[in-house]
């Protein structure tokens, strides 16, 4: 299989894409999370013959970045001070910053309780409150991914490993070994939005591509994913 990249300008803008030769009888042009664009081609397909068929699809193409982009987590930057309000599971809680001996977090009636010797340091205050989600994260992940899980099943994909990062860009992805990663603000979402983000990925384990037959497979196994989906934009966006 040969591999190489091309562009073509669609009106003052230009449309880069990677484009890799493959025993195949069709072309298939995806777009991907990341804003990257694919196109598999058969053997011999020349390459004005490819960026003439991109150039077709330069519309469409432009539609499914914008839709990414419009995925993209872009969360106020926060001070860490009290009084200040920080998300849990699509809930608000006020940060309250107590001078203490231990450090400690602890989520108690509408608060976020913040003990630390030093209650002035917001970099220490943030960095515990970022393990303190931290270890909350895989927990309610794994559970959620479970719970998924069993409603693909029956499609003959494998259970698929986890793994959590935080990514300025992305809400999750797919793994080259077939695993899930999700993003550790996900955490800051309402439960039927993180299921909303595991199943996303969980049918790309059966259909790699967004295109027609992707969007059916998700609409089968969650009708409401748009819903969903908007409820998470404006949460977190």
């Amino acid at each position: 299989m040969r591999s190489y990249r091309s562009n073509i300008n669609y009106g003052k803008e230009k449309i880069t894409f990677d484009v890799s030769h493959a025993d195949r009888k069709t072309m298939e042009i995806g777009v991907h999370p990341d804003i990257r664009v694919t196109v598999k081609v058969p053997k011999g397909i020349a390459p004005e013959v490819v960026n003439q068929r991109v150039a077709k699809r330069a519309r469409w193409i432009k539609r499914q970045i914008a839709y990414f982009r419009k995925f993209e987590p872009h969360a106020p930057a926060k001070c860490y001070v009290g009084g200040e309000t920080h998300l849990f599971l699509g809930r608000q809680y006020r940060l309250k910053i107590r001078k203490h001996n231990c450090s400690e977090v602890k989520l108690k009636d509408g608060y976020f309780y913040i003990m630390t010797p030093a209650p002035d340091n917001t970099r220490k205050i943030r960095d515990m409150l970022f393990n303190w989600y931290k270890s909350h994260t895989l927990v309610i992940f794994s559970k959620r991914l479970e719970i998924c899980y069993k409603a693909v099943k029956k499609l003959g994909i494998r259970f698929p490993g986890l793994r959590v990062k935080k990514m300025s860009k992305r809400w999750g992805s797919c793994g080259k070994v077939g695993d899930i990663i999700l993003n550790t603000e996900l955490i800051k979402a309402p439960l039927h939005s993180i299921d909303y983000v595991i199943m996303h990925e969980l049918c790309h384990l059966k259909v790699h591509t967004h295109n027609n037959a992707y969007y059916r497979l998700l609409s089968k196994y969650m009708p409401d994913w748009e819903k969903r989906k908007e409820r998470l934009e404006k949460v977190l966006l």
